[in-house]
């Protein structure tokens, strides 16, 4: 019975002891298709599977199996059991796993979320940090630390309340800020301690000094070393100094008095103070050389003016931003009106000059006004007004000008009438005549011909 045994009981019971291979050889060893392995059990399987036939046909058999033998350690192969046997072998095999995601980790493995990064760690700096939890223990009062230390940026009190709150009771903040103060130069830490606000019992000892005679360093530097527990550690005697000179400044020594305002009717109200004053004595030094530069100042604005007023009569063309609001196009002095989208240029002169206005190049339309004018010329054309009462429009840029559609190249010219669709580099404009004044300026060619 025991040599009955099939390969396939073999393979389930474990390798077995066999026949050493030779030296310098190496086992050949089959592997499976299947993409789940199971090294041990489908190895032998398929290995089994392919000697039967080999074994039915007369083959020669297969060769051993590294680490396994035959049966009771002879070298020879075992025979092969009854299909009922290796049915049942099948059946023993365990259905493969499909795949599938790996199994969860469990709880105590798995990585938790990262905290949020606080909102506010970029604004308070180390040095605020710092200098709040000096102040804080100081005075013991949020209010006179908004009041009176002076941090990079301008904190509101509320602001100064949840970072006060923030570092004590949040442990992510008061992590992140204890590493930054503890990285801070320890130059920065003595600046930042000079800085902290004096209690109220330092300005009690310091208010004992008398006002006069005024008293020196030596006095300051035996104050703290006769009160060591009540200054803070960082102050020095100068520092002592410079505060009680503003205790001293605003009056709040105890040896120092502060007359108390009158009572009764003796107050004094904005009137009677107004009466008290003695106007001689408000009144100004007369200084000649401010006089003489204003009167300088002001006949320059005057002859400037006068200037001005001279030009007047010489302005050819007015320039008016067109609005929502419907606004006669002509006057009494208008002649014609060359009317575009953003601006109105109103022709009060026979001959006027169109282009593109520059430093050294005045022009009387400057069509920069109404939109991108880098492709017209410095002087693209002039428009003149005959004594017949026509108008025309002589080109005289590199570009030409098209009328009604019509272009107008250069060195030409072309006659202008009302409603004229004017177009120069992509800017267009609608010539509009004032019949009115034209015919004015007919009657009066005539009359002087005739004579």
């Amino acid at each position: 019975m025991a040599t009955s045994r099939s390969e396939d009981e073999e393979s389930l019971a474990g390798p077995k002891r066999g026949p050493a291979t030779p030296a310098g050889t190496v086992p050949k060893r089959r592997s499976s298709s299947r993409f789940i392995k199971r090294r041990k059990f489908d190895d032998e399987l398929v290995e089994s599977s392919l000697a039967k036939p080999s074994r039915a046909k007369g083959g020669p058999e297969p060769p051993p199996r590294p680490g396994g033998g035959a049966v009771g350690g002879g070298g020879g192969a075992a025979p092969e059991p009854p299909p009922g046997d290796r049915k049942k072998v099948s059946r023993a095999v365990p259905p493969p796993v499909p795949p599938g995601p790996p199994p969860a980790l469990p709880k105590r493995l798995k990585k938790g979320k990262p905290s949020p990064a606080p909102r506010d760690l970029g604004r308070w700096k180390a040095a605020d940090d710092l200098l709040l939890i000096n102040a804080v223990l100081q005075t013991n009062d949020l209010s006179s630390v908004h009041l009176g230390v002076k941090f990079s940026c301008r904190f509101s009190l509320r602001e100064i309340q949840e970072r006060w709150y923030s570092l004590l009771y949040d442990p992510v903040i008061c992590k992140h800020a204890c590493q930054a103060m503890r990285q801070l130069h320890p130059e920065a830490v003595a600046a930042i301690q000079s800085r902290v606000l004096f209690s109220k019992a330092e300005e009690q000892l310091l208010a004992r000094v008398p006002s006069s005679p005024m008293p020196s360093l030596d006095t300051f530097q035996d104050l703290l070393q006769r009160h060591p527990a009540v200054f803070y550690p960082a102050r020095t005697p100068k520092a002592l100094q410079l505060h009680w000179q503003l205790l001293r400044q605003y009056h709040l020594l105890q040896d120092q008095t502060v007359q108390p305002l009158p009572k009764g009717d003796q107050v004094l109200n904005f009137s009677d103070a107004e009466e008290l004053l003695d106007d001689s004595k408000l009144r100004d030094v007369r200084d000649e050389v401010l006089e003489h530069e204003l009167t300088v100042a002001d006949r320059r604005q005057k002859r400037e003016i006068r200037q001005l007023e001279q030009e007047l009569q010489r302005w050819q063309v007015l320039v008016d931003s067109i609005t929502g609001m419907s606004s006669p196009d002509f006057d009494s002095q208008t002649l014609a009106v060359l009317r575009g989208r953003m601006v109105r240029y109103l022709m009060r002169s026979r001959e006027i000059t169109l282009g593109r206005a520059t430093k050294d190049n005045q022009i009387d339309v400057d069509l920069a006004l109404e939109g991108p004018a880098w492709k017209i010329s410095r002087k693209q054309g002039v428009i003149k007004l005959k004594n017949n009462g026509e108008f025309f429009i002589a080109n005289e840029g590199r570009r030409p000008i098209f009328i009604d559609g019509r272009p107008v190249l250069g060195g030409c010219k072309w006659k202008l009438s009302n409603n004229s669709v004017v177009e120069i580099a992509s800017l267009r404009f609608v010539f509009l005549i004032n019949h009115e004044l034209i015919a004015a300026v007919r009657s009066e060619a005539a009359r002087l011909g005739h004579q």
